[in-house]
């Protein structure tokens, strides 16, 4: 096995933010969607999302060298990663690219050693309103979380439904559960259980669609109002967002309103303890640059609900990138 080469490491990861850049661009213009079944050249892709043939041609054959598009001769074609660019595919992937992609992430990384030296997010020296309150005010950019959550989510969606039994509960609340796509889901494998959808009121308010005579929506501020009743309560990717003292204090408000029976489950990405690259280390990095959050191991975890009145129960490993963790009141 051939050494990598040092001079080549350091070059490469300087100047590693182009590829993550040319994805950025090409999910804005949409050229996954200009891309049907048929090859194009990239005079016609240009012509259809409104760019210059060069430019654009020279940023997908990089994508292309990387697996996203393939080049043949003179035009380019779907590759099953650039399929997920697509607005309608079922997995896709767009809305979460833009969000990697937005004004917002690039300006909290131009602060990043604001961070390194405070300990802070970035995004307080241009945002001191805060992440949510800035989605409240500004629906078109919220409405592109929204939805790159939900298309993260698919696949750990399924993999959640078919890695939990749900059957024993008879109210399932999704606290911070966006526009309840985990819910439904857990509702439609559940057919004797209802829900109850709690996040923000902007929130909610788009949340319309997935309203039901088993689905209700409750409007809400987890650390000022009461939370709903519930057997089990769902809370997934949420206390990755926030640092050790807002986490505890969102899990204390699940305990406050939690019967004795009912049951936590935590859903998370969690952080390898191996010094090995793994996605939730460069997810640490964009938890605590943007939010002031973090990835969590098993033990930080549990070391969280038993501060807030949990004890870890176990762990549920899924197909997917997440684990279950359940907890029950202590």
């Amino acid at each position: 096995m051939v050494a990598p080469n040092p001079f080549q490491i350091i070059l490469e990861t300087a100047g590693g933010y182009v590829l993550p850049r040319c994805l950025h661009v090409v999910a804005d213009l949409g050229v996954g969607d200009a891309l049907d079944d048929t090859p194009h050249t990239t005079a016609e892709l240009a012509a259809a999302v409104g760019a210059h043939p060069d430019a654009l041609g020279r940023i997908l054959r990089l994508l292309a060298a990387h697996g996203i598009f393939a080049l043949e001769g003179d035009t380019f074609r779907h590759t099953p990663p650039s399929q997920l660019l697509r607005s309608d595919h079922p997995q896709s992937m767009r809305a979460f690219v833009r969000l990697f992609g937005s004004s917002l992430n690039w300006a909290s990384y131009g602060e990043l050693e604001y961070t390194v030296r405070t300990g802070l997010p970035a995004k307080d020296k241009f945002l001191p309103e805060g992440l949510w309150a800035y989605y409240a005010a500004h629906p078109d950019d919220s409405a592109t979380c929204n939805a790159a959550m939900v298309g993260k989510a698919h696949g750990a969606v399924a993999a959640i439904v078919a890695g939990y039994d749900f059957s024993g509960f008879g109210r399932i609340g999704d606290i911070g559960g966006g526009r309840g796509h985990l819910l439904q889901a857990v509702l439609t494998a559940t057919p004797t259980a209802k829900g109850v959808l709690f996040d923000l009121p902007h929130v909610t308010a788009n949340a319309d669609a997935a309203a039901s005579e088993r689905l209700a929506l409750q409007a809400g501020d987890f650390f000022r109002d009461a939370l709903p009743s519930c057997d089990a309560y769902l809370l997934m990717e949420v206390i990755h967002d926030w640092g050790d003292a807002e986490a505890v204090a969102i899990l204390q408000a699940i305990r406050r309103a939690a019967p004795d029976h009912a049951k936590l489950l935590l859903i998370e990405q969690l952080r390898p303890d191996d010094p090995g690259p793994h996605w939730a280390k460069t997810l640490d990095i964009h938890m605590m640059t943007l939010l002031g959050g973090r990835q969590r191991t098993r033990q930080e975890y549990a070391l969280l609900l038993d501060q807030a009145g949990f004890r870890f129960k176990r762990q549920i490993d899924t197909a997917a990138d997440v684990a279950i963790l359940e907890a029950l009141p202590a």
